[in-house]
């Protein structure tokens, strides 16, 4: 399918800008995944200044999704109405090496460019971030961590745009930060943060980053087409552990799979559709409570439309799908 393009009606003001305008970009070509229909408008801004002056103008009804690298993100087929903004490596991907054992990054950076640029400057405490796959603005939306570390032991203050074009900035406080969850301010557009880190040494540091690569690559199917950890962690339970004892390790619906590997990550194993995915998600979670009366929360964030007929209910409530493997 494809959306009408909103371009015509953002005349004039829309000459002023100066980022990239696509209408009806794919969102498959830029998800791990590997799947997802169109967004009505892409909007990829040259820098904070220009994302100012975009949001400034735009109409307050038209709906604003914004997406970062694409890892954690499950798109449906139906695509996303409304303008899709996606910050780039060139406007917002600048580090910053502050006094004090402090970073000052842009949100498009991935996790691990944080991670790395912190060890060569000395600075500790952010290794956590090599073993997440994602950027830096998701990581401070959702609270991003591992290996015992999370986002909001870090991070100090975040930069962002408004729906009016106006600077906002928020503290740690601020932010609401719990377990993969933030009360982050609906419509603000993050461009940039500040992380305090310990001080450190730069070939210890790097030393246990390498740890880290090697466990995760040992143990995480990260060579695959996937969305990362699909499920967040009941308390007191893993989900892997769960879903393992579901009997779901494998599983497959058409080209979507549990992988073998990691039960807590969903695979494209080639031509899988978003339908697929999400059917496949929702039918682990149903054995799951079915096994272990748990019910598992999706990490993975899903957005967009489904395709018509292509519709995924929740626990498969009242429904009976096919094609399970």
């Amino acid at each position: 399918m494809s959306w009408p393009d909103l371009l015509p009606a953002f005349k004039p003001w829309i000459d002023e800008v100066r980022g990239r305008l696509i209408p009806n970009q794919l969102l498959s070509e830029i998800t791990w995944f590997r799947v997802g229909g169109p967004a009505q408008l892409y909007f990829q801004p040259a820098d904070e200044a220009d994302l100012q002056v975009f949001l400034k103008n735009l109409p307050r009804d038209i709906k604003v999704t914004v997406i970062g690298l694409g890892s954690n993100l499950l798109v449906r087929e139906g695509g996303l109405e409304g303008v899709v903004i996606r910050l780039s490596a060139k406007g917002f991907g600048a580090i910053e090496v502050m006094d004090g054992h402090r970073l000052r990054v842009g949100c498009a950076l991935p996790d691990v460019k944080v991670a790395t640029a912190a060890a060569e400057a000395g600075i500790d405490g952010l290794t956590f971030y090599r073993g997440i796959p994602g950027g830096i603005g998701g990581a401070l939306y959702m609270n991003a961590g591992c290996y015992g570390t999370e986002t909001r032991d870090r991070m100090v203050e975040l930069r962002g745009v408004d729906r009016n074009g106006v600077i906002v900035t928020r503290t740690n406080v601020e932010m609401g930060y719990r377990y993969r969850h933030s009360e982050a301010p609906a419509g603000v557009v993050f461009t940039s943060a500040v992380y305090q880190g310990l001080p450190g040494d730069a070939e210890a540091i790097k030393e246990r980053m390498k740890q880290i690569t090697e466990t995760r690559e040992a143990s995480q199917p990260v060579k695959s087409r996937t969305g990362g950890s699909t499920f967040k962690n009941p308390e007191g339970h893993s989900s892997w552990k769960l879903i393992d004892a579901a009997g779901c390790r494998g599983l497959m619906i058409g080209n979507a799979q549990v992988s073998e590997l990691h039960c807590n990550f969903l695979l494209n194993l080639g031509d899988a559709s978003a339908y697929d995915i999400e059917l496949l998600g929702e039918t682990v979670r149903n054995r799951v409570r079915d096994n272990s009366g748990v019910e598992l929360d999706w990490e993975i964030r899903r957005i967009g439309r489904f395709a018509p007929g292509r519709e995924v209910r929740e626990f498969l409530d009242g429904d009976v799908f096919s094609g399970i493997a």
